[in-house]
């Protein structure tokens, strides 16, 4: 449906869109709580531990990016959901590559780290 609004006015409907989006990933998606968490502890961390500015921002860039990936992953299965409850070849892929996308997001998050803190 296509929205004929602008400038300011689409700017505000855009922000609500995606506070909705964020409400509903809270309210429905374990995984999102939990990962929501995890970055909750870690800014604070890396902003303790990070000695430099582009190590701090590359620490919390690498949790933060997990949560992008999670919101994607859930949009994924939520369509595949919507779709229908039969199970079909493409729609167990497709949730399996949005659950594979957030492991290596995870994996190079703790990459990232571990070469900030050991490097």
């Amino acid at each position: 449906m296509a929205s004929s609004a602008t400038g300011l006015t689409r700017i505000i409907n855009a922000a609500g869109y995606s506070l909705a989006g964020l409400r509903a990933a809270f309210r429905n998606e374990a995984a999102f709580r939990q990962e929501l968490l995890l970055v909750a502890l870690a800014v604070p961390l890396a902003c303790w531990l990070g000695d430099t500015g582009i190590e701090r921002a590359l620490m919390i860039g690498a949790v933060g990016s997990v949560l992008v990936v999670e919101l994607l992953n859930s949009a994924v299965e939520s369509v595949v959901d919507r779709i229908g409850p039969e199970h079909h070849e493409l729609a167990g892929r497709a949730k399996d590559l949005g659950s594979a996308a957030v492991l290596v997001c995870l994996l190079l998050a703790a990459v990232v780290w571990g070469l900030v803190l050991l490097g």
